[in-house]
């Protein structure tokens, strides 16, 4: 009898391997991927380039790289490229330098009107193919599927009926918009891969090269090591502080992960729980200013938005969302007896300043110029190069010629995915755009949930979710932005904390089963099953999903109100959270039994409301609760 197969939901997120170059195809890849870095840079700060013309180039180039270091599938040699993989990187290499050569007539071009040569066409449709093939390898099947039914509704929508019919798309038009404008694979999505995220990627790995996360680690185990569950306190800070930089959780799980998730299980935390731990750490790093993540700087773009008040909006309820992570940490600690970092572990904080204090310095510098409102890519370079003073000044980890050129190829290698990623956004956006589905979605969701805010934001958390399974962040939260954004407006929820919202939701897609792209990641290092890690994460993670509905409904913990509203909210709002997260823990001194930890809960809930009438109601039962538990363990005694 055949033997019935589960479904594996790995089957989204599985992606070709990922190749390291080395040898003979070093020496060729290498230097295009410094090229690449070192055109993106030029194109930033001293030559003024259409947007078309930047992005062609640079994606066309990615993707060529791409090619190389990225297998067909998981099973592809993890050593050398295929025939195949040579093919694909000299098509999409020569793409691009057609695209160079004709750029001029085709930004001065207009669409739809101006014809398309044979060999337009013949690119125009080689550019699509290597983007979804790039697209299937670099992110798996989840966002390569969505965008292909996409695809399927652009060129067969005609023939539906009703409110989601539309006019008949040919290829050519098809292909026009979707290559040769700005609408399209060469639009914004991939632009800001092109600028933004690529400045700030080159930050983040400068900073690694100098040894800056192994300062974080130290300054965190410094702070926090010496308490009850210190390992686990020391990932959520150290994870935190490198996760703002990097914006990635799945990098920021591979990066500080192997550091932390081993010492958590060696202290006696279960695996899955450290992987959780790790996993709910590092995704709020890219809700945490200053970075934040490359989503964010999509955000900017599309709404209009300076990245400097995004950041800003951002600070509290990233603040809020680590104040509950740790809270549940700690209890979970005093509830399992787990002991602190060993002290040969925790070097003092004096020390650790001294050592390295001053990689404090470029985060300073990227909050002051922000503040002065330079642009995120000018941002990112002066946080750069502030990194490379710090390193010789520190003198510990000098970045010379040599660490500078290997950390431009490794900027370009970690672009990869998002690259692909967006230029997959970019052709989902323009179907869009062609077809109106946008509108035409926000009408559906609109007579649904009958104009009510709470429902239309609840189902717009749910979709933004499901997006978001096996695909990037950015890519997740575009496609939520595009769809949910109409509604938004006719809703009149304000364009910041609305945006925001959505990106929250984005972010958490990275930890929400079955398909947790940050779980799987910790799920190597910690050696558990990655459907129990994302679990547990959900648990740790649980600020992430009540406090976007706090900054819509109140939205002066985004700064837009009174002062004295910011400061009542985010206390109140940061007291619930502790005590909600008591209550998940079952911390004995204040709910020591099922009833006391549902009416804590709720109480919290109450609180965490931005209303003041339910504040006081919340703060009543909260007061209540622990009383009567506190006098029942006295009657017990």
């Amino acid at each position: 009898m055949a033997t019935s197969r589960i479904w594996d939901p790995t089957i989204l997120i599985s992606v070709g391997v990922r190749r390291r170059p080395a040898g003979w195809l070093a020496c060729v890849v290498t230097p295009l991927a410094v090229a690449l870095a070192v055109y993106v840079i030029v194109a930033a700060t001293a030559v003024i380039m259409t947007p078309w013309a930047l992005v062609a180039v640079f994606l066309t180039g990615i993707i060529g790289i791409a090619f190389l270091t990225v297998g067909a599938n998981p099973s592809s040699n993890p050593e050398r490229p295929t025939f195949l993989d040579y093919t694909l990187s000299i098509a999409s290499l020569a793409t691009g330098i057609y695209f160079f050569f004709k750029t001029p007539e085709i930004v001065n071009r207009i669409a739809l009107l101006s014809p398309l040569s044979e060999w337009d066409l013949f690119f125009g449709v080689l550019t699509v193919l290597l983007t979804l093939e790039i697209t299937r390898r670099t992110t798996g099947l989840g966002l390569t599927v969505v965008v292909l039914i996409f695809i399927a509704y652009n060129f067969y929508g005609h023939h539906l009926s009703g409110v989601l019919q539309h006019e008949r798309i040919d290829w050519i038009h098809f292909i026009d918009i979707m290559v040769y404008t700005t609408d399209g694979i060469m639009g914004l999505p991939a632009r800001v891969a092109a600028t933004y995220a690529f400045m700030f990627v080159l930050f983040g790995v400068v900073l690694y090269s100098a040894k800056g996360a192994d300062f974080f680690f130290d300054f965190a185990a410094a702070i926090s090591g010496g308490s009850p569950g210190g390992p686990a306190k020391v990932a959520v800070i150290s994870s935190g502080l490198y996760g703002m930089i990097s914006g990635s959780p799945t990098a920021d799980v591979v990066t500080t992960g192997s550091v932390t998730i081993p010492i958590m299980k060696r202290c006696g935390y279960p695996p899955a729980v450290a992987g959780a731990i790790e996993v709910a750490a590092s995704t709020g790093g890219s809700i945490m200013p200053p970075v934040m993540g490359s989503a964010a700087f999509i955000m900017a773009e599309y709404t209009g938005i300076e990245y400097r008040d995004i950041a800003a909006a951002a600070l509290l309820p990233a603040l809020l969302y680590y104040v509950c992570v740790y809270s549940q940490v700690h209890f979970r600690a005093l509830r399992l007896g787990m002991v602190a970092l060993d002290p040969e572990m925790i070097p003092t904080l004096l020390s650790t300043m001294k050592k390295g204090g001053m990689f404090f310095v470029p985060l300073l510098v990227l909050v002051t110029a922000l503040l002065y409102g330079f642009t995120p890519t000018m941002v990112a370079i002066y946080g750069t190069l502030a990194v490379i003073v710090v390193s010789w000044l520190q003198g510990h980890t000098r970045l010379g010629p040599r660490e500078l050129w290997h950390a431009l190829a490794d900027t370009t290698y970690r672009m990869v995915p998002v690259a692909g990623a967006t230029a997959a956004a970019g052709l989902v956006i323009a179907g869009l755009t062609m077809t109106g589905l946008a509108s035409k979605f926000a009408h559906v969701i609109y007579a649904i949930t009958d104009a009510q805010q709470f429902m239309t934001l609840a189902i717009g958390a749910m979709l933004t979710v499901v997006l978001g399974l096996g695909m990037p962040t950015p890519s997740a939260y575009i496609l939520a932005a595009v769809l949910m954004g109409p509604l938004m407006v006719q809703l009149h929820i304000d364009p910041l904390p609305g945006h925001l919202f959505l990106l929250y939701f984005a972010v958490m897609s990275a930890v929400t089963p079955p398909v947790a792209v940050a779980a799987y990641a910790a799920s190597s290092i910690a050696e558990a099953n990655p459907m129990t890690i994302a679990a547990h994460a959900v648990k740790f993670c649980l600020a992430a999903f009540v406090v976007p509905f706090v900054f819509v409904f109140g939205p002066e913990l985004v700064w837009q109100g009174p002062l004295w509203k910011t400061a009542i909210t985010f206390c109140t709002a940061g007291v619930a959270l502790v005590l909600l997260a008591a209550a998940i823990e079952s911390y004995a001194k204040w709910c020591n039994s099922w009833w006391t930890r549902l009416l804590l809960a709720a109480g919290a809930l109450m609180m965490i409301t931005p209303n003041l009438r339910f504040t006081a109601v919340g703060v009543a039962i909260v007061a209540i609760t622990i009383g009567l538990d506190r006098l029942r363990l006295r009657v017990a005694a």
